[in-house]
């Protein structure tokens, strides 16, 4: 068994789904400009697995994805970090929701089986057969898990309309399917709280992205507003996309159905299982990655601009590789503080409390780091050509070069780089990075509410207060 080439993913893309995108059905996102070199992005990955100078590092000795494994020891943890760094490197940090997100998810649901099994309804098989589907085939799987504005009643949610023989009818629709475009796969779940008697929403599936009656409305295109790579580098080729999903009356056969009119189960495959921490490992690594990004272009820029040796500049750079280093330690603590699950029987999980406490750090770095790198860019990343065409007209292009080099930098290679910059800093590209990254897992309200659970406020608690007994009155004499 071996993991997909490039080749076949892109195939597997051409099978008909129904994505939508500027009033217009997109009949092929391998070759619309929209989508193709993002697609073509995440093929690379896959072939980056295939190759024998990255394959012991991305894939296990079954052949599978490292990704999809489950780890039963800290030196599993490492290795599935080293493979997730391995594919968040090729993006520069830039694609978040690739392959091996879901596929620890996955792993996740199959370390805990029971938690989808209920008296009405047992989704166990059901779980374990996902993640060997995934596993096994080296299938992308995407998740909507987040549901429209509604009221009570409006229908706007997705439900089951409809129960048959071989299955369930659902309509209705989730929002942010990162990714869900370029899928094989996609989960449509409820990650957020249901109120106990809210049963006809409480439910979970995954179907194939070209079901019949299921269909993705993209945001704008990144990808399709760039003018080209050498233009958006970013944008250009990392556009991960976000849609909305919509089902109408879609069936969806019983043995894809994870939970089903059960509100603790519905909950419970995210929190009882390990999925959700392997969610934030995976991120974790990408989000020090993208930092590590940053950084090096603050790095590249302050030595074009030679503002390098300035006392205040040097302070800026190492301001963000202190950050670069908070991203990494909260990878490397959530692996050495790890937790067995199920009692061991799940093998082990990243531990929770600094899972959870990266979420924090993470939605408030990011947006001060891109901030530091602002200041440092001054207005240069504002002042640039309209395009590489610029450059490479016979008359324009020499004045171009004459007035928009720098000391020891040709024009080409300063407009190259302040492009990148301005894709990663200040694009409409990178305002929804900033934006993502702030609320990547979850609002603020809902996380930093689940981190005084999740551990350490008693021990904090009983710190203080051993402190408070220490002394009395009668010292204050």
């Amino acid at each position: 068994m071996s993991s997909r080439s490039g080749r076949d993913y892109l195939e597997s893309l051409r099978d008909g789904r129904e994505v939508w995108l500027d009033g217009e059905r997109v009949k092929d996102v391998t070759r619309h400009p929209a989508f193709r070199n993002t697609a073509a992005s995440l093929a690379g990955l896959y072939d980056l697995a295939l190759d024998p100078g990255h394959a012991p590092v991305l894939t296990g000795e079954d052949g599978r994805l490292r990704a999809y494994g489950i780890p039963r020891s800290y030196e599993d943890l490492v290795a599935r970090r080293t493979a997730y760094k391995t594919w968040a490197e090729a993006s520069y940090g830039f694609l978040g929701r690739t392959p091996d997100y879901m596929a620890g998810g996955a792993a996740g649901f199959a370390a805990v089986p029971g938690a989808f099994t209920t008296e009405r309804f047992d989704g166990a098989p059901h779980a374990l057969a996902y993640h060997r589907r995934l596993a096994d085939s080296s299938l992308y799987g995407a998740f909507t898990i987040t549901n429209p504005p509604s009221a009570p009643g409006d229908g706007l949610v997705v439900r089951a309309v409809a129960e048959r023989d071989g299955g369930i009818v659902v309509s209705g629709a989730k929002t942010i399917g990162t990714g869900a475009v370029f899928a094989d796969e996609v989960i449509v779940g409820t990650i957020e709280p249901l109120a106990e008697d809210d049963v006809e929403h409480a439910l979970c599936f995954s179907v194939p992205i070209d079901t019949p009656g299921l269909s993705f409305v993209s945001r704008p295109s990144y990808e399709g507003r760039a003018r080209s790579v050498f233009d958006n580098p970013l944008s250009a080729r990392f556009d991960e996309n976000d849609a909305l999903l919509v089902c109408e009356e879609v069936f969806v056969p019983w043995e894809r159905v994870l939970t089903y009119r059960d509100v603790g189960a519905t909950a419970a495959m995210w929190w009882r299982t390990p999925a959700y921490l392997n969610f934030v490992h995976q991120s974790a690594t990408r989000f020090w990655t993208k930092l590590e990004f940053l950084a090096g272009l603050a790095v590249l820029l302050t030595r074009m601009n030679g503002t390098d040796k300035l006392p205040q500049v040097t302070q800026t750079v190492g301001r963000l590789l202190g950050m670069v280093a908070q991203a990494k330690a909260f990878v490397l603590a959530a692996e050495a503080s790890f937790e067995e699950v199920d009692g061991g029987r799940g093998g082990v999980a990243p531990g929770q409390e600094i899972s959870f406490a990266q979420r924090i750090m993470a939605g408030e770095l990011y947006p001060r780091a891109v901030q530091e790198i602002k200041l440092l860019a001054g207005g240069s990343i504002i002042q640039l050509p309209a395009s590489a065409q610029d450059l490479l007209h016979p008359e324009l292009g020499p004045v171009v070069r004459k007035y928009l080099r720098a000391p020891g930098t040709d024009a080409e290679e300063r407009i190259k780089l302040l492009k990148l910059a301005w894709d990663a800093l200040g694009s409409e590209f990178a305002s929804r990075h900033e934006q993502y990254e702030r609320l990547y897992q979850g609002a603020p309200h809902v996380y930093l509410t689940m981190q005084t659970w999740a551990g350490g406020a008693e021990a904090c608690e009983e710190l203080a207060r051993a402190c408070l007994d220490s002394y009395g009155l009668e010292d204050g004499r």
